[in-house]
């Protein structure tokens, strides 16, 4: 069974952090986890990213910072974004690479307090996205280290101060586990990740968790606060809007690459969330797109 894995993070022998430029390597990660810190951003892709239980788009410039032990990837959508064409700033540290107190002083409040937030996954949006990309970007071609570490400083001051972002595992479903029940429930969300799009077993997932079904049923829906197979739909229809919007593939073919077996329980999922039907809301988001670049051209 595919597991989440632990990453273990060697920073230079230069450095106390990990700064670094990826390209394709970035999304090949699996479904991950570590104990540092992790700031990335993409610079060139798009597909979808999975930030504990929150499942979400992605595309060029996203900007997201992650607490740890907090379980993520970032999944290309190949299908638009050539594996070579991708690319992506990565920042990885420590609380204490500066000394265990250090982000404790009072100068930096706004910091700890940012770090508190990260549990959740926080992603960044506007003129903080663009402007920490553009900090991130110098950082990378800076050879001198001290100023690496007082550039790292200035973007964490910067994206403290900030209020153009959003939490994405709002309901802190893996944050605020204790290291054994996220010993227990990461490598289910990893089996989830990886295989919601085909067929996903109750068994398998319960025996990932070496729990009967019945109680890993009752297990899961207390952690997350939804059942096993809201979860699985949920997923599902999410993958489907993205490809409803981006793709002019048939609704079937849509259905059965999202993981449903049958059509109409497709479109009886589709419009139970999304008050549509798959094809009026696909004509729905192009009417809208067809008057936005109206506006623009005006």
């Amino acid at each position: 069974m595919i597991k989440a894995s632990y990453e273990v993070l060697q920073p230079s022998v230069s450095q106390s952090f990990l700064v670094k430029k990826f390209d394709k390597l970035a999304f090949d990660a699996p479904y991950h986890f570590h104990p540092e810190y992790e700031l990335t951003c993409i610079l060139k892709g798009s597909g979808k990213r999975y930030v504990g239980s929150h499942m979400e788009d992605f595309v060029s410039d996203d900007l997201v910072l992650l607490g740890p032990n907090l379980p993520h990837c970032w999944k290309l959508d190949i299908a638009n974004v050539s594996p070579e064409e991708a690319s992506a700033i990565v920042i990885q540290f420590n609380d204490a690479f500066l000394g265990d107190d250090f982000f404790n002083k009072f100068e930096l409040l706004h910091i700890k307090k940012l770090f508190q937030k990260s549990g959740c996954g926080v992603s960044f949006h506007s003129e903080t996205q663009q402007e920490v990309k553009q900090m991130l970007q110098s950082l990378v071609e800076e050879r001198s280290n001290f100023r690496v570490l007082i550039g790292l400083l200035e973007i964490l001051q910067r994206l403290a101060s900030s209020d153009e972002y959003i939490l994405l595992d709002q309901h802190r479903v893996i944050a605020e586990r204790s290291t054994a029940e996220q010993e227990r429930i990461n490598p289910v969300f990893a089996y989830l990740v990886e295989n919601f799009r085909k067929q996903v077993s109750l068994d398998a997932a319960a025996s990932i968790a070496n729990m009967t079904t019945n109680a890993f049923c009752k297990y899961f829906k207390k952690v997350t606060r939804k059942t096993f197979m809201e979860t699985i739909i949920e997923y599902r229809l999410n993958y489907a809007i993205q490809q409803l919007v981006q793709t002019d593939k048939p609704i079937s073919e849509i259905s059965y690459e999202s993981g449903f077996g049958d059509v109409s329980h497709f479109y009886k999922m589709f419009k139970a969330k999304m008050n549509l039907s798959p094809l009026n809301y696909r004509k729905r988001f192009m009417r809208n797109l067809a008057g936005s670049a109206k506006k623009l051209s005006a």
